[in-house]
């Protein structure tokens, strides 16, 4: 299960967060196929811890040697054990901690894979609605303190929650009366630690949100730096920035107020616990009933369980701010296994399934059927109304209509990137979307936000196709022409790109998406706005690349440029939601229709070339 955490004053829907029982349920998952390195690690403590136990008995041992008056020969033996204890108990520590860290790391690691892989498949208008800042507050520090707690206090827990158990034992074992006396410390630590607990999960989750709202400012303030010049609205989001700091900055003050409290009540605890034991060492010793040796060793014990216990006791402070950074990482990968809910039946007072399944087709039928298909981002915000679209093998089918029209809407949903609300949807045999789950590149999806990865643009241009060739790569940039300016790169396929590499342009960033596109040689191609940020001087180059890499294969094209819906095959135009005409160009543009208008709207004066 998961739960909505508190929406911030950015008014956008934050992912969910995983309620406790889940979390440990994910974690238990997680942990489950290494239990055999877990149980290895823990026995392995467990004998370092037991080992140095017998520190304190040696030492009072020797107290009493002393005490007596023997022969300094007698120390020998106890100081020959306390070397033989010290040297065991650092190998076999070392030897379980080292065992323990690889458990965290191998469980940190599964989890950073499940986590992107399950981000990447969350529906787009999910992200959209949550904001950028959220999912890259939970990839970065939420992992981050899942990183460090695992590395640091997950072994150090270990070993001090051994180290109290076990010596509490021994207590018993000197004397029962000494064990008691300990156990006085035991309620006001309990209570310190519930004290803490309670406050400590809300706040450190209500700082997480306050993080990701500041992060979610920064982003669109320097994103939007050019607009927020232009429109004079500097002091606005300075402000804005500085009000989420400011909250950020006093969440997180509260939370050094709360650690500073903690260490306080523990103090006392420690303070009586040891006051008890040397009172009841001070009777059992006038008494007779133990030597001042046991009386020493049951003073060290109790001594010794001052670090443990403190580190067990603040590791909380770790612990609770792991656990909520945990939460909302298994929020997120619960949410990637759950369907979106079914705004628009819900809008209409019907229930419905929350997610339309692809089905696989035939290659004798359609490439893609589109039936009935509607789509809305929420509660009174359809965006498709009942939309039906059939693509016929090798067809190219151009979308066109104003902004707002449903048109990357409708190409995300024929593209398997994201459910419609209600409708069905074909797609390729062998789609991934399909029940099958067969085939490897049936739909490809090109948008005209393209990223270009940090890496060799070899390395770029195999994230299509890992096993492709050199050869494959030089046809593949040939094909939709940018072999010559990929060749006259310094080092040529193995020129660094991307993010603190050569810069590529945006034409050129687009030629290689569509070159990866060819090298993934999908059965249907979905260019949404594909060639929107070349500009006019790239466009013409851009649209012959594209031409190129949809050669021989079905596509579906949503039209930046109305030249586009020239070279298509059909043209299909929507309005507000729907389809209000479809046939060729040349039909549309004399009906006097909605298209017509476009035309006349986006040509002007100019005529448009005849389509070689």
């Amino acid at each position: 299960m998961t739960t909505d955490p508190p929406t911030p004053d950015t008014g956008a829907e934050l992912l969910p967060i995983a309620t406790p029982a889940r979390t440990r349920a994910a974690l238990r998952t997680l942990i489950r196929p290494d239990r055999g390195l877990a149980l290895t690690g823990i026995g392995i403590l467990v004998a370092a811890t037991a080992v140095g136990l017998l520190v304190q008995p040696l030492l009072g041992r020797i107290v009493d040697i002393v005490a007596d008056g023997r022969p300094a020969g007698d120390l020998t033996l106890p100081v020959v054990l306390l070397v033989a204890v010290a040297v065991v108990q650092g190998l076999t520590t070392t030897l379980g901690l080292t065992r323990i860290a690889r458990l965290g790391e191998t469980v940190l690691a599964r989890l950073r894979e499940r986590f992107v892989e399950r981000a990447l498949n969350l529906p787009a208008d999910r992200l959209e609605r949550a904001g950028a800042g959220d999912l890259t507050a939970r990839v970065t520090g939420d992992v981050a303190r899942v990183a460090e707690a695992v590395r640091s206090a997950l072994p150090e827990m270990a070993r001090s929650v051994l180290a109290i158990l076990l010596t509490l034992g021994a207590l018993a074992l000197l004397d029962v009366r000494f064990l008691l006396a300990a156990l006085l410390a035991v309620p006001v630590q309990l209570l310190t630690a519930r004290w803490y607990v309670r406050r400590a999960l809300t706040l450190y989750a209500d700082q997480r949100v306050a993080n990701g709202a500041q992060q979610q400012q920064l982003l669109e303030t320097i994103g939007g730096a050019v607009t927020v010049r232009g429109h004079r609205l500097e002091e606005q989001h300075t402000e804005r920035s500085a009000g989420r700091s400011r909250k950020a900055v006093d969440l997180t003050m509260r939370s050094v107020n709360l650690v500073l409290g903690f260490y306080g009540r523990l103090h006392i605890a420690e303070y009586i616990g040891l006051a008890a034991v040397l009172i009841a060492g001070f009777w059992l010793v006038r008494d007779g009933a133990v030597s001042i040796g046991t009386a020493t060793a049951a003073a060290l014990y109790f001594h010794s369980l001052f670090g443990p216990v403190n580190a067990a006791l603040v590791l909380l402070d770790d612990a609770q701010s792991a656990a909520a950074g945990l939460a909302r990482l298994v929020g997120v990968t619960d949410l990637a296994e759950q369907p979106e809910p079914a705004a628009g039946k819900a809008e209409a007072g019907k229930a419905a399934p929350a997610s339309v399944p692809r089905q696989r087709i035939a290659s004798s039928e359609a490439a893609v059927a589109v039936h009935a298909v509607s789509h809305a981002y929420g509660p009174g915000r359809p965006v498709l109304h009942e939309v039906s679209l059939t693509l016929e093998p090798g067809e190219h089918v151009a979308l066109v209509g104003t902004s707002g029209a449903g048109k990357s809407t409708l190409a995300r949903i024929v593209a398997g990137v994201q459910q419609p609300t209600s409708g069905t949807v074909t797609a390729p045999a062998g789609s991934v979307s399909a029940a099958s789950g067969a085939g490897e590149h049936p739909v490809v999806l090109v948008t005209q936000e393209v990223h270009v990865f940090t890496g060799t643009l070899a390395e770029d241009l195999r994230l299509a196709r890992p096993e492709a060739t050199d050869a494959d790569l030089y046809a593949a940039l040939a094909t939709v022409h940018a072999l010559d300016w990929a060749e006259a790169l310094p080092d040529g396929l193995a020129t660094v790109v991307g993010e603190g590499g050569h810069r590529l342009d945006p034409a050129r960033a687009q030629q290689l998406a569509l070159a990866r596109l060819v090298l993934s040689d999908p059965a249907l191609a979905v260019l949404d706005e594909a060639t929107a940020e070349a500009g006019s001087a790239g466009a013409r180059v851009l649209e012959r690349s594209a031409e190129a890499a949809l050669a021989g294969r079905t596509a579906l094209v949503v039209a930046h440029r109305l030249t586009q819906a020239v070279a298509a095959d059909r043209v299909v135009v929507l309005e507000a939601g729907r389809v209000v005409e479809s046939g060729p160009h040349d039909e549309l543009r004399d009906a006097d229709g909605p298209y017509a208008a476009l035309w006349r709207a986006w040509s002007g004066s100019r005529t448009a070339a005849p389509h070689p």
